[in-house]
Parts: structure tokens; sequence; C-alpha cells
């Protein structure tokens, strides 16, 4: 359950049942507001997602940032700490363009590797698998587990209050909401505390405008090897 923990919050595709932000916060149900929230999420033309996950006990973790404008277009990277390889990633309909760093390709080939990496690939999305580090546009923004009300807070000098959402198939772990009371009920922030994982996922640039566009210049991954 950790390693679904971990995919779903790094690539912030999950909602949590909770309370939500807006108007009258204080007077409605944690439910309505986290309802209220994953509605406000869903209906964005474009969000910035930051995810951090770091693993108990290690100081070694994965870092992502996304824009998207949550159907079929954005631009993702991807930092492994560990070993310091990065995937950045631009996706245009059924088109990614993904440049790999240095330390990406060895780690994935298990070879060293001569000179710089600059290149740009680009691959069909029906390409992408599991676990590729590849990011999808589209968000599930959508409530599970039971919230309780936690305290009011700021993020980032935004008024919020916190939720705290905890689910049955999540034994030992449970999550934080921090839902926006002022303008628009968005969610700000997600944290997760487990006992493997602990993952920190921020929301930000709200309906900004996207300029998406494809690298100037490209290699046809196809093409490679012929």
């Amino acid at each position: 359950m950790a390693t679904a923990v971990l995919a779903c919050l790094v690539t912030a595709g999950c909602g949590a049942e909770g309370d939500g932000g807006g108007a009258g916060a204080t007077e409605r149900s944690a439910q309505e507001i986290l309802d209220d929230a994953n509605e406000a999420m869903s209906e964005l033309t474009s969000v910035t997602v930051e995810g951090n996950t770091i693993k108990v006990g290690s100081s070694s973790g994965r870092s992502s940032r996304l824009t998207t404008d949550l159907d079929s277009r954005c631009t993702s990277e991807v930092t492994w700490d560990a070993t310091g390889a990065v995937l950045e990633q631009i996706r245009i309909g059924e088109t990614d363009y993904v440049r790999p760093n240095r330390a990406y390709i060895e780690n994935w080939s298990g070879k060293p590797m001569a000179g710089p990496q600059n290149i740009w690939f680009k691959t069909p999305v029906s390409d992408a698998q599991p676990g590729d580090g590849l990011s999808a546009c589209p968000r599930d923004f959508t409530s599970f587990g039971t919230a309780k009300k936690g305290e009011p807070t700021e993020v980032d000098g935004t008024p919020a209050i916190a939720l705290l959402v905890t689910d049955k198939s999540v034994k030992e772990g449970a999550y934080t909401f921090y839902i926006a009371t002022e303008g628009e009920p968005y969610i700000l922030k997600v944290a997760y505390k487990g006992t493997d994982y602990r993952t920190t996922t921020t929301y930000s640039a709200f309906n900004k405008p996207l300029d998406v566009r494809p690298p100037a210049k490209s290699l046809d991954a196809s093409k490679l090897g012929e």
C-alpha cells in the first residue's frame, strides 16, 4: 500500500474525503468542504503540482514538478536524489518529448555514458510505461476515506483549513489536506505521513496561462538503431 500511496501523491492524482475551503468552512462538514474543493480543482484550466517524497530513515527521495491543463498538454520534471537522475517531459496530445540526463540514462542502462546528454527524444504517449517517471496530464480529484476538521492555518500566506483524512486501506498512514478558506476552495497542499514514506504535494498557479510547446529540436526515438 505504501507504493500505491507514493504513486498517488507524487503524481498528485488523488483527492480525499474531508473538509473543504471557501466561505462558511467552519459551519460546513468536512465532507462538504472537501467535495467542493475537489470540484473546484476539477474545473481548473491549469495548475502546477510539486511533489516531494522521502523514504523514512533516509535522506534520499524523489521530487517532481508538473504544470498541466488537466487534459492533454503538460510539462514535467522528475529528480531522483540518490542518483542525481533527472527526467524532463513535454506532453502534447499523443506525443511525448523526453530529455533524460546522463545520470538517468546510466542508471537505466547500467552502463557509463560518454559526454553530456542534452537531446530531446520524441516518442508516442502509448509507449509510456508505469514506473518510467513519465507523468499523465489529467488529474482525478475524488474523495476517499474519513475526514476530520483540523485547525485553521496558512499555506504560503493563504488562509486554509487542515483536514485529517484516514482510510481503512492505509492502516499506518494518514493524509492532511489543506484547503483554501478565502476565494476558491482550492486544495493548496496534501501531506502524507506513513511508516515507509512521507510525501508532500503542493498546488499553485491556478488557471495561469499555459504555454506548452515542443522543443526546437528532437530525435525520433523510433529511428534509434536504424
